[in-house]
């Protein structure tokens, strides 16, 4: 059986892991991770279009002129997507992310297994739990990336916009803001570094406890050498 300390810092890393797989299931399955306000010319007149979307699913509006709103539809951002970066982009971004969900549940099962027992295997041990987190904060990371240069570098909004709206012509500007679900990563990273720092307070507490008890002999009691 583990110690009660061990126990108690694996316990505390397996919440941390558990907790980073829950957000990642939050990040895939909500779609406020951008709203863009893309504005065009049609004729005479002047449409702006309101995208609020994720990786799956999004709304758009269409504004006229003055504000009158013409309509408000949902889409499919996979069907709206007619270029092949931008779909093949959208399509990375989500298997990162099935990536980096499958590798806090490894952490989670790691974390778990040593919270009750003492594998025998190195690897199941806190250089597994280290790997599982780095590879889910690496992965996460990229994401965060690779989203803004869709967004941005492709001009998925622009792209995305001509899908809800027909006959727009001149693209004029763009405005982008990031909503929580692009930004509560953040919070798996934060949850990934917690996890590491756990173990690695744990591993150095008995590297330390580990040399203490291989200490030289010339440290030990004169009493002891003599006798």
């Amino acid at each position: 059986m583990p110690s009660r300390k061990k126990t108690s810092m694996f316990a505390s890393a397996f919440c941390t892991s558990v907790s980073s797989f829950v957000v990642i299931c939050v990040v895939l399955a909500t779609p406020q991770w951008v709203s863009s306000e893309v504005r065009f010319s049609r004729g005479s007149s002047v449409v702006t279009v309101s995208l609020t979307y994720g990786l799956f699913s999004g709304t758009c509006e269409q504004f006229v002129d003055a504000g009158l709103q013409v309509s408000e539809t949902t889409f499919q951002v996979a069907e709206a997507l007619s270029s092949t970066r931008s779909r093949s982009l959208n399509v990375a971004i989500i298997v990162v992310l099935v990536l980096a969900l499958l590798s806090s549940l490894l952490s989670s099962g790691f974390t778990c297994t040593n919270t009750v027992s003492n594998p025998y295997q190195t690897f199941l041990g806190p250089i597994g739990v280290y790997t599982w987190n780095s590879m889910c904060g690496v992965l996460t990371l990229l994401a965060m990336i690779l989203f803004p240069v869709n967004v941005q570098g492709n001009s998925l909004s622009e792209e995305l916009a001509h899908g809800c709206s027909t006959s727009l012509q001149t693209h004029l500007e763009s405005k982008h803001s990031y909503g929580y679900s692009y930004w509560i990563m953040l919070l798996i990273l934060l949850l990934n570094t917690a996890s590491l720092i756990i173990i690695y307070f744990y591993d150095h507490a008995r590297y330390s406890k580990k040399k203490e008890q291989e200490r030289p002999i010339e440290n030990a009691p004169k009493d002891v050498i003599l006798f």
